[in-house]
């Protein structure tokens, strides 16, 4: 039996952890909040997160980062904005075990992914990353999952990905760590296009477009920034793609389209797309990538086009031969 860490009680961070934990590990679960941790060892679920599944027995929630301080291996499920801050404030630059990040999302005014974060952050210790399509709901209830691992030395990839796939996830190993972390993070901005889409009542062929375009757009600037075309292909690029703009259990989606049917959406919840829109576009315009959808997207998250307005100024774009 393996001690496995998670730092991050979230849906997500506690979704995975009850799967390792029902693979037969020990897992600790640490969370920020005391009074939220307090409850979910008193209840046996994460009641603010994920109410529908009970933890697991190998499952246990604590307050104390010391506790991971023996893990065989971390995962770090912290959201994107918030990853800097959290090692700023926890020093992990002495942590000698794998460090698996988990979140998706481009840090605000930086442009950085979560890897270039951590080594920003003097943090030497071997990393690895976790992407893919997979609502926590569904991994938490043992649902069937496919998810990418990625991590470029191949010999400690195959380690993890053996260590962390169970009956229920099964994990497909990559070195690509730029184009599985890009993947993850770029398609939240097309899950919010194709929630306004819907919510603006312009059709399934208009959403079937623009998950297609949108996937051309991806791909190019993600190719530019060292991802292979067989990753954006795969399950952490089309595959969470097709996922996060096709259902309403994406938050991202579900902002998207609460957006343009109501102007707001309240729940509290982290849409990372919506901090990820214009630091993609900063991406874009520093490498002289044509990215329309993103820019328009980007503008209308800051007000400065409405719906209307961005799907005039799609429509009406040159003619082009399809790449």
């Amino acid at each position: 039996m393996s001690r496995i860490g998670v730092i991050g009680s979230g849906a997500f961070g506690t979704a995975l952890g009850c799967v390792i934990a029902r693979g037969g590990h020990d897992v600790t679960l640490w969370g920020r909040d005391s009074v939220q941790v307090a409850q979910m060892q008193a209840a046996g679920i994460n009641e603010r997160y994920l109410p529908e599944v009970r933890l697991p027995r190998g499952l246990r929630a604590s307050h104390c980062l010391a506790d991971l301080a023996r893990s065989d291996a971390i995962l770090l499920v912290i959201p994107a904005q918030k990853l800097r801050g959290f090692l700023q404030e926890n020093d992990m630059s002495d942590a000698t075990c794998p460090i698996i990040l988990c979140a998706k999302g481009l840090e605000s005014g930086t442009g950085m992914l979560q890897s270039q974060i951590v080594a920003d952050q003097q943090i030497t210790a071997p990393i690895a990353v976790i992407s893919g399509p997979g609502f926590a709901k569904e991994i938490a209830s043992g649902k069937p999952t496919a998810l990418s691992i990625a991590c470029k030395d191949e010999i400690l990839g195959y380690n993890l990905q053996a260590l962390l796939s169970t009956e229920t996830m099964r994990l497909y190993l990559t070195q690509d760590l730029a184009g599985v972390q890009l993947g993850g993070a770029l398609k939240n901005v097309y899950a919010i296009a194709c929630g306004i889409v819907v919510g603006a009542d312009l059709g399934e062929s208009a959403r079937a477009a623009l998950l297609t375009r949108g996937f051309a757009e991806m791909s190019r600037l993600a190719q530019v920034l060292g991802a292979k075309a067989e990753t954006l292909a795969g399950l952490s690029g089309f595959g969470d793609l097709a996922l996060t703009c096709t259902s309403p259990q994406s938050r991202n989606f579900s902002f998207g389209e609460a957006l343009a049917r109501k102007g707001t959406f309240g729940t509290g919840t982290t849409v990372e797309g919506i901090a990820t829109a214009r630091a993609l576009v900063g991406l874009a315009d520093e490498h002289g990538i044509e990215m329309p959808i993103a820019a328009v997207v980007a503008d209308v998250l800051e007000n400065a086009l409405t719906v209307a307005e961005a799907l005039e100024t799609l429509m009406a774009r040159p003619l082009k031969r399809e790449s």
